[in-house]
């Protein structure tokens, strides 16, 4: 199976499967959703929040959000391991743990009246468990913006084009967001918008020997420090003035970048160079030091399961939906069409030659001792304009990657240079519009738990308040980006990230077990959080042992080390509160069919 049309085939058929009869087993009969229950965006319709929305635009929206830069990054990443690893992990979790923890957390958000998560472990397992799940919270936010803000360093860095691109995409989006506010209409707006992006990649190549090209050509430390220094002021700033235009045109190349994976894929269908496994598979490789179990599970987070998702099932969709019936394919389908896109960033970075991918994906020191050979990069670097070596991150691999398989047609070499930098930017902005929400959703937790001591930092009205809270959040996750490189930080992220999802996938055996006609349902949550509450701390413990205790390594960190620990101890600490309620639960089921979400015999 070396042909990429084969590997879309399998994913197409096995998830157009798992959403016809396994989603409506789990929406109709494990969760017994019922259209004739009135729904939160109908029973608290405001307008403005709380607004019902037709199925599938909320799939779209619900979509756009969970489709961050994780599917593409990844699986590019994980690619190391050879492209075996990465496809089944991306089929089996997504199916049978990713699409099950979004539904079940979407379901359990509109249950309790579509609030947050933390509000819904409070409710369903206790105050303990609602707090440490809010704290759980803000260090996932928070390690999240640095594990994507890593991914665009590593793309901007020594890359005079990309960063004039992508900052111009700021006066842009700022433009576009007066535009709006003080005329009213956005199509004009939009079309001036997505031109002036398309006319700052054209100029790009025309910088190269001068000296704005000069000035734009910045190091790696430089671009860490820009990255929060701009979080600030895109989370201090009215989210109408940069937050909301910027989103609003990233989502126009994002559609226009996964079009052309798909065409790339399909109608070209490349050859896959990589084998099915690598001699990495023990460990020790150039990009992600540890072995293929638990690394795989820890690196493909989005497109299998990511607890990041969680965010969205719980804050903006809950809101939204229409009828009980709607969360298949919302919150199911949604899951399925990310992991889809994730399929094509693997084939991606797995047609590419092997030795081109860790000439990219590892420095030049490293790659030495690897003992291979480059094949197409030279080219590549050549028609690209730009030295591909050494770009680790994932974000340029992409780009390559799909650059490459487009130069399969002939003409195409003369718009390869503006087509991998158009990639670029698309990754580079789509990741920055992340953390310009991830930092203000980080923002408003900071201001949440210190409000509890002092009660002014709970006003979100508040000036002073707000730009305390976003120095905070900043400094964070600024700080993780500037001691970090890849392969801790992605690491770190995925860690956070699996436990997030692995106290998702508990809080949803809660709700099953308390509502579900059988309690035997509760396995379609318990088995795959079996799993990943096993790989994840796996995972955890051997980045602490090998990695951030370590002193002869470059990941070297006592504060990464510190933050692993208190996320495996919060996850510890919900993992028994969770038995303790699915204790009462289960005796309390004999008793009586309906089980309050009020806490039951104490229950923690």
């Amino acid at each position: 199976m070396d042909k990429a049309i084969y590997f879309v085939i399998a994913s197409v058929c096995v998830l157009a499967l798992a959403y016809r009869f396994y989603g409506i087993f789990f929406v109709r009969k494990v969760l017994a959703a019922d259209d004739r229950e009135i729904t939160p965006s109908h029973q608290f319709k405001d307008g403005k929040n709380y607004v019902p929305t037709k199925k599938w635009v909320n799939a779209g929206q619900h979509f756009a959000a969970i489709a961050a830069a994780g599917p593409l990054v990844g699986p590019v990443l994980a690619a190391q391991f050879g492209y075996l690893p990465g496809f089944l992990w991306l089929l089996v979790g997504c199916v049978i743990g990713g699409a099950v923890h979004d539904t079940v957390v979407l379901f359990a958000s509109m249950k309790h009246q579509g609030k947050s998560l933390s509000e819904v472990a409070k409710a369903e397992m206790g105050t303990v468990a609602g707090w440490s799940t809010g704290l759980a919270m803000l260090f996932i936010i928070t390690i999240t913006m640095a594990g994507l803000s890593i991914v665009v360093v590593h793309a901007l860095e020594r890359n005079a084009w990309g960063t004039f691109a992508v900052f111009m995409t700021i006066p842009i989006a700022i433009a576009l967001g007066l535009y709006e506010r003080y005329f009213g209409s956005t199509k004009w707006g939009t079309y001036l918008g997505v031109g002036a992006i398309m006319v700052s990649i054209a100029i790009g190549p025309h910088l190269q020997g001068t000296a704005v090209g000069e000035w734009l050509t910045l190091n790696k430390t430089t671009v860490s420090w820009l990255l929060p220094t701009y979080a600030f002021f895109a989370t201090a700033l009215p989210v109408w003035m940069l937050l909301t235009p910027r989103g609003y045109l990233s989502s126009f190349m994002k559609i226009g970048v996964f079009a052309a994976l798909v065409i790339g894929v399909v109608f070209i269908n490349p050859t896959i160079q990589f084998p099915a496994l690598t001699d990495f598979i023990a460990g020790g490789g150039p990009i992600l030091k540890g072995p293929v179990w638990p690394f795989i599970s820890i690196t493909i987070a989005c497109g299998a399961i990511s607890g990041f998702h969680a965010f969205i099932g719980s804050g903006t969709t809950p809101k939204l939906v229409d009828k009980w019936s709607d969360i298949r394919p919302v919150a199911f389908g949604g899951m399925l069409a990310e992991c889809l896109v994730a399929v094509m960033a693997l084939i991606a970075a797995t047609s590419l030659h092997p030795a081109d991918y860790f000439a990219i994906n590892s420095s030049p020191e490293t790659f030495a001792t690897l003992g291979m050979q480059v094949v197409d990069l030279p080219q590549l670097s050549q028609e690209m304009g730009i030295d591909l070596y050494g770009r680790t991150g994932g974000a340029v691999t992409l780009a390559v990657g799909m650059t490459y398989i487009f130069t399969k047609i002939s003409w195409f070499a003369d718009l390869a240079a503006y087509f991998f930098q158009f990639v670029i930017m698309f990754e580079a902005v789509f990741i920055l519009s992340a953390v310009d929400s991830g930092t203000r959703v980080s923002r408003y937790l900071i201001q949440d738990l210190l409000g509890d001591l002092i009660p002014p930092m709970k006003r979100l009205d508040s000036p002073v308040a707000g730009v305390v809270a976003s120095v905070i959040a900043c400094v964070l996750w600024g700080y993780l980006l500037l001691s970090g490189d890849i392969s801790s930080v992605w690491a770190l992220f995925g860690v956070s990230n699996q436990l997030m999802a692995s106290v998702g996938l508990m809080i949803g055996a809660t709700i099953v077990l308390r509502l579900a006609k059988k309690p035997l349902y509760a396995l379609t949550c318990l088995v795959p959080l079996a799993y990943l509450f096993v790989t994840v701390n796996y995972a955890g413990y051997w980045m602490v042992a090998n990695v951030y205790l370590n002193a002869g390594t470059k990941g070297y960190s006592l504060f990464n080390a510190s933050i692993t620990i208190v996320m495996m101890v919060l996850g510890l600490v919900i993992l028994f509160a969770s038995l303790k309620r699915w204790s009462v639960l289960w005796k309390a089921r004999s008793a009586s069919a309906a089980i309050p979400p009020a806490l039951v015999s104490g229950a923690a």
